[in-house]
């Protein structure tokens, strides 16, 4: 795994610090993408939403994917470019504040399209609508990220095309994938051509969703590049591909402090951080983030179980090894905590969320962009 080149000398614990030039590499990798396969590529905001990085990602990427009103506006305030909007559903108060702020909206069912159709057309503002579909088509191993899994609410599957209208339905968008290559794409693909080819001449565009590992060192970005113009050409119409984490992939660590050591059985690091409140994927997922310095257990001398500050009781980030004893103050480096965890992050127990800053790799410096404190803790409540 690539590690940004960050001195964290001086900086505050807990913090999450993006390095630029890390994450100008992935724009880079996207921008050769969208030149050679003639696509857009926009940043889905439900994977990586810093906005005090925007103003490098929107150098090289054409715009924003937004889950809610929040998500759209933001995109819409501090990005620009191309606002799209998909959501599960659409409440009417919601589709109001949408309308001014999208470009393109895409309805999870038919009944969504028909109820919201008189509002988008009366507005007097164009559109792209699209529906999500739904393959049926697995690629995902992990249940809960499956978009394809049996009894999904996610999109239209083939049967449910039957006897519907299309008209005033521009462009179609599905997402199968969560971290995979191309060869996932490939196959889905496949499958979309199979079952929904008679739908595709009559669509201005189709989005190929998220969940594509493009920037990952070992993705084929050839056979992306081949797949898209492929497509592109073959039913004439402009490809969006989606991507969150592979716009921040390996971009970031988050920084945090030892507060005690004890045993119980096992050596036990208590830290000033929290699986569940500040890297919620590593339970959900789940998955064993990557130390600096670290090791699995029993490969280094000194074995604990590092644990979170909630009193959550599976607040346990993993079991892992160092060269030397830990003792309190030493700084523990978490590696690719860039993506779905600001986002995602909560205050649970009060806990404060971690420092947010921006690292660059030409003065190396990191520089605090936002801390928080009891307002933010409290200003969620009532």
């Amino acid at each position: 795994m690539g590690y940004p080149n960050i001195d964290i000398t001086g900086i505050p614990t807990p913090c999450y610090v993006v390095d630029e030039g890390a994450l100008r590499r992935n724009l880079e990798v996207l921008a050769r993408v969208q030149e050679k396969a003639q696509c857009t590529i926009i940043l889905a905001l439900k994977g990586f939403a810093m906005w005090s990085a925007f103003p490098i990602v929107k150098q090289y990427l054409r715009g924003t994917t937004a889950s809610s009103v929040n998500e759209a506006r933001l995109g819409r305030e501090e990005f620009g470019g191309e606002v799209h909007v998909y959501a599960p559903a659409y409440a009417d108060d919601e589709m109001h504040q949408l309308i001014p702020l999208a470009d393109h909206i895409t309805f999870n069912s038919f009944s969504q399209w028909q109820r919201f159709m008189p509002m988008i057309e009366n507005s007097g503002k164009r559109i792209g609508c699209g529906i999500r579909i739904n393959p049926e088509h697995s690629e995902v191993k992990v249940a809960l990220y499956d978009p394809c899994a049996p009894r999904s609410r996610l999109g239209m599957t083939r049967d449910m095309f039957e006897g519907q209208s299309l008209a005033g339905i521009s462009g179609l968008h599905f997402h199968t994938l969560c971290e995979l290559n191309s060869d996932a794409l490939e196959r889905t693909l496949a499958v979309v051509e199979e079952k929904f080819g008679k739908f595709l001449d009559q669509m201005e565009w189709v989005n190929f969703g998220g969940g594509h590992h493009i920037t990952r060192p070992d993705y084929d970005l050839e056979k992306l590049c081949a797949l898209v113009t492929r497509f592109r050409e073959r039913y004439n119409v402009k490809v969006f591909l989606e991507p969150g984490e592979a716009i921040a992939l390996n971009t970031g660590v988050l920084v945090t402090s030892v507060l005690d050591v004890f045993n119980n059985g096992i050596d036990i690091a208590i830290l000033d951080t929290s699986a569940t409140a500040h890297m919620p994927d590593v339970l959900e997922m789940p998955y064993r983030p990557e130390i600096v310095g670290a090791a699995k257990p029993g490969k280094h001398r000194h074995t604990y179980r590092l644990g979170g500050l909630t009193c959550l009781a599976g607040d346990v980030i993993g079991d892992y090894s160092f060269p030397e004893p830990l003792k309190v103050g030493d700084k523990l480096v978490f590696l690719d905590m860039a993506h779905y965890t600001m986002v995602k992050n909560t205050t649970f127990n009060g806990v404060p969320l971690p420092s947010i800053a921006l690292y660059d790799p030409d003065t190396r410096r990191g520089r605090i962009v936002r801390r928080f404190g009891y307002e933010d803790y409290k200003s969620r409540l009532s």
